[in-house]
């Protein structure tokens, strides 16, 4: 059994439509997004972009800038 440090969890549905609202609502208030070579190819690519799109493709990339703890 891995310790608690170590564990790779993916997130559930639940846990990922938090994540993505949180992170959408920063981004809507103002937040930069994460600077990273693909995000901004895919901004740059994109017609319409929503905040909310953004916070998927930062997910997607693994460098959102937020933290999920397992309840103990």
């Amino acid at each position: 059994m891995a310790t608690k440090n170590n564990e790779s969890k993916k997130l559930t549905r639940f846990e990922k439509a938090r994540v993505l609202g949180a992170r959408a609502i920063q981004l809507s208030m103002g937040a930069k997004p994460i600077k990273n070579k693909e995000l901004e190819k895919f901004i740059k690519s994109s017609d319409s972009l929503d905040s909310i799109d953004i916070a998927k493709k930062e997910l997607d990339l693994g460098i959102l800038p937020l933290n999920v703890r397992p309840k103990d």
